[in-house]
């Protein structure tokens, strides 16, 4: 089928690791059967690491990345708090609907997207918030943002962060940069498809943790009583077996490779996929020192679109005739610019070669 052969380059979902695969053909156990509780165990220890992480409270949200999201912000604001938001992108921008849901004042402090977020601005922007929050990979523009410069000044603050695209790829250190909570989604550096938010909260963020939060089924205090293995499981939700299984075989291929391999693939794709478009005269949305190597968002060529020819008409080629997908800008980036993601399974040399030469035959 032609669906099975695409080349999955855009912002969104990645191409699963075959291991990861395999996976979802193994028979389904009872969300409460002793060998699956074991697997749950071993999947949130594996989270840890990857994470990088102590955390005890370290678990898979079952929801995508937006389900993390949620838990994190019901678990942590309550109505009347104050919640400063870095916002250079459509996620910093998400982050801000979720805290005023949940009452909180929110305080933006914006930069011009594709522009990295200045800490020392964000820590000035109010003497005393209950929660900081930033994107660490604005999957929007591809700019990286500090979270170790946050962690080490941000006070009684909590530091809140988005790692949806920025685990698995990147450097990610929870406990070395001060980081109280953090989620993240399944699909993208993980290698494994979209289902599944991992959380890690930290023990000072435990603590202040609502005890009845505004959501039942994101109230983390239940669900730490179904996954943490320490005595008997309380049942709160139906696991979503499967994913697990995925999610299980997705960080153990990470973990067999080494975090740091891993990462210095997605750098060595990255690189190379930044230097074939520079040297092709496309102009790079983030600038060299924030850039993303896992997600590269490019200015639309609009001089090279073939007559009566937009931007979409090229993607919809590339993925009509050469299989392969790379997303279009979202927000105040829509129509102007191509996002092309190099991560988990798909962060490999010989894609990167194969989109340059899609994008050379098809701007010629």
């Amino acid at each position: 089928m032609q669906h099975a052969e695409r080349i999955l380059m855009g912002p969104g979902p990645s191409n699963p690791y075959p291991e990861v695969i395999e996976a979802f053909t193994r028979p389904v156990m009872g969300h409460l059967d002793g060998d699956f509780l074991e697997l749950l165990d071993d999947t949130c220890d594996r989270l840890r690491a990857v994470f990088r992480t102590q955390n005890a409270l370290t678990f898979p949200v079952s929801g995508t990345g937006s389900a993390g999201m949620e838990a994190a912000f019901v678990n942590l604001v309550s109505g009347g708090e104050t919640v400063v938001v870095g916002v250079n992108g459509v996620f910093g921008e998400r982050m801000c609907d979720a805290a005023a849901r949940c009452g909180a004042r929110v305080v933006r402090v914006d930069e011009e997207w594709g522009t990295p977020l200045e800490p020392q601005r964000i820590l000035e922007a109010h003497p005393d918030p209950a929660v900081i929050a930033v994107v660490h990979a604005e999957t929007s523009t591809g700019v990286r943002n500090d979270l170790a410069g946050l962690g080490s000044a941000k006070g009684d603050a909590l530091l809140l962060a988005d790692c949806v695209t920025s685990l698995g790829g990147i450097d990610v250190r929870l406990d070395d940069w001060g980081v109280d909570i953090a989620f993240s989604g399944t699909q993208k550096c993980l290698g494994v498809p979209p289902g599944l938010a991992p959380v890690s909260v930290s023990p000072r963020a435990v603590e202040r943790m609502h005890c009845r939060p505004q959501s039942w089924y994101f109230d983390m205090g239940m669900i730490a009583d179904y996954v943490n293995g320490a005595g008997a499981r309380a049942y709160h939700h139906t696991a979503p077996i499967s994913m697990i299984y995925a999610l299980h075989a997705g960080l153990g291929v990470v973990l067999d490779e080494g975090l740091e391999e891993a990462h210095a693939r997605h750098q060595e794709c990255g690189d190379m996929l930044q230097a074939g478009l520079e040297a092709r005269g496309f102009d790079l949305v983030a600038p060299s020192e924030a850039r993303l190597p896992q997600l590269t968002s490019v200015h639309v060529p609009e001089a090279r679109l073939p007559p009566d020819t937009g931007e979409a008409d090229i993607r919809r080629v590339l993925l009509e005739r050469y299989g392969i997908e790379i997303g279009g800008g979202l927000g105040a980036l829509a129509g102007k610019c191509w996002r092309i993601g190099c991560m988990g399974h798909t962060a490999r040399a010989r894609n990167v070669t194969l989109v340059l030469a899609a994008l050379d035959e098809v701007l010629a």
